[in-house]
């Protein structure tokens, strides 16, 4: 794609992913960290953070879709790499031939699984995740003790390691959390001689019984706060560093009297004469229409950094925003403007827009001009 001056810019650090991968595995010295890398690496791109995490040293990768891994073993050529839905229907000799790992949730994947190691005359690898209480993906209490009891059903498969996952990690008082744990303590022992993995990056902060063999952060890899927003102790401890900065480029500034309205739907008042900037951000780009009239931005003026306010609801392609707090000089066209990073913590913004980092990450798109910048880093990437 062509580059000119309008268009938003999505800067993605690798050494901060890598600093905040090593600072997590630093918490279980005991287990070995993977690294989350569904949803496009969170929206970062898994081509390039997965490259940068293996020369860390990170050997163990996690995504969602048959189709994500097999776009991740060409650039991790070597890694163990886990599919976390678990083997496609029709897709099992593409993942063997890969040396794709999936994770068996239910009793047919388990089969077919198997089926697939018979046909091949050789053991497959595959993990086990049993379901503790989030009754979404898993075997049942019911199914996970057929498993155990007639290992037969396992035969040609060779498991790696048990998992679950946790449903409110971000919490460190609900009651879910140790019931959860004490519930997978009990499956691993139907399961001896397998390594277990329980922890997501909420997780890896409830301590050592939570940590078990393998840690699976995510979120916190790519620079939110594992605990979500807030200001507590808790909180203030697992800031990550930032990962993601996304800046928008002011298109033209217009003073508004009092009593005029912006944007769509006319439900932007000015209450006073103001200055509105129009920013080349929008839906379009996966910034969160949400955001209307609750967001924030940050432009850095002679003064310092100004933080400034979404005026009127976020359209297609573009935002207002109210920078009467700013000296005309400061917000030129072409001036860039914070929507993520840069003074705009990633969680603060979506709890703006009510929703979490997670969201605001994974819907970033692809009009940006990305930059990755870290060790590694070529330039602009895809």
């Amino acid at each position: 794609m062509t580059e000119f001056g309008d268009q938003a810019i999505l800067s993605i650090d690798l050494d901060a992913l890598v600093a905040n991968w090593r600072r997590l595995a630093a918490m279980a010295p005991g287990s070995e960290c993977a690294g989350i890398l569904k949803a496009d690496a969170y929206g970062t791109g898994a081509a390039m953070a997965g490259p940068a995490l293996w020369r860390a040293g990170c050997r163990r990768f996690f995504v969602a879709h048959t189709t994500e891994a097999l776009d991740l073993r060409k650039v991790l050529p070597d890694a163990a790499i886990h599919i976390l839905h678990g083997p496609a229907p029709g897709a099992e000799p593409d993942i063997a031939a890969a040396g794709l790992s999936p994770v068996l949730s239910t009793p047919g994947q388990i089969a077919a699984w198997a089926a697939e190691a018979r046909r091949l005359g050789r053991a497959l690898p595959a993990a086990l995740h049993i379901d503790t209480g989030m009754n979404r993906l898993g075997l049942t209490d019911a199914e996970a003790a057929a498993v155990a009891d007639d290992p037969s059903r396992l035969e040609g498969i060779a498991l790696d390691f048990v998992m679950t996952h946790l449903a409110c990690a971000e919490e460190a008082d609900n009651p879910h959390n140790p019931a959860q744990r004490d519930r997978f303590a009990a499956w691993r022992a139907r399961f001896p001689g397998l390594k277990g993995s329980l922890t997501n990056s909420a997780g890896i902060f409830l301590g050592t019984g939570y940590h078990h063999d393998i840690l699976r952060p995510g979120i916190g890899l790519y620079g939110a706060n594992p605990l979500g927003p807030g200001d507590t102790p808790r909180h203030r401890a697992a800031r990550m560093s930032e990962v993601v900065h996304l800046q928008g480029k002011i298109l033209q500034v217009r003073s508004v009297d009092r009593g005029q309205t912006v944007g769509y739907g006319a439900g932007y008042i000015v209450e006073k004469p103001s200055r509105i900037a129009t920013v080349a951000v929008g839906y379009a780009d996966g910034f969160s229409r949400a955001l209307s009239g609750r967001g924030s931005a940050v432009i850095r003026g002679r003064q310092g950094h100004v933080r400034v306010p979404l005026a009127g609801r976020v359209s297609m392609d573009l935002i207002t925003l109210d920078v009467s707090a700013l000296a005309p000089e400061d917000c030129l066209p072409g001036t860039a403007v914070s929507l993520l990073g840069g003074g705009v913590d990633i969680d603060d913004q979506a709890e703006a827009a009510r929703t979490n980092a997670y969201e605001l990450l994974t819907q970033l798109g692809h009009r940006y001009r990305r930059i990755y910048a870290g060790t590694g880093a070529t330039g602009a990437g895809a």
